[in-house]
């Protein structure tokens, strides 16, 4: 058989895996002593770093962060009163620009009204001119066809009186041929 490797610890006597089972604990039980020593030892540093803080600087300094934020809100503030005002001047000028368009547009449909109605007044003056002087043309021509007719007839009924009056000379006179 074999002998067991045996061990004393404070009046206490373990053996084979009990050994390691102690010494592990042993281990933890000192590597959490140290932890809690460095964390007691950052503490009490973060307690003097603490102490030694001057609050006066720092309500200085929160004053002067107050300050700006003020001042930063008051140009905030007349930033949007200016760009309140800018709009509504905008928003005006394109009320007088849109008044000024149909302004504009009746007066641009006024002229065009005018200029149809001059256009017909002056097609219509130039049609009458046309009909008139058509007719008058037409009078005239109807005039000189009558003259005519009538200087033809003449003409005829004067050839025709003297064709006669030969005819009945020549009827009376049988021997004058």
């Amino acid at each position: 058989m074999t002998e067991q490797t045996e061990m004393e610890i404070a009046g206490v006597k373990f053996k084979g895996g009990k050994i390691f089972l102690v010494l592990t604990a042993l281990s933890t039980l000192g590597g959490g002593a140290y932890g809690a020593f460095e964390v007691y030892k950052d503490y009490m540093d973060m307690k003097e770093i603490i102490a030694n803080i001057d609050t006066t600087e720092i309500q200085n300094q929160q004053e002067q962060i107050t300050i700006k934020l003020d001042e930063a809100i008051d140009y905030t503030r007349d930033i949007k009163s200016g760009l309140r005002d800018d709009i509504l001047a905008i928003e005006k000028a394109v009320d007088r620009m849109e008044d000024k368009l149909r302004e504009s547009e009746q007066e641009t449909r006024d002229i065009i009204q005018n200029a149809e109605e001059r256009f017909e007044n002056k097609r219509d003056a130039l049609q009458n001119d046309y009909d008139e002087k058509a007719n008058k043309l037409r009078d005239s021509n109807d005039q000189r066809m009558d003259d005519l007719e009538d200087k033809v007839e003449r003409t005829v009924k004067d050839l025709e009186d003297r064709l006669n009056t030969r005819l009945q000379r020549a009827l009376d006179n049988p021997l004058a041929n």
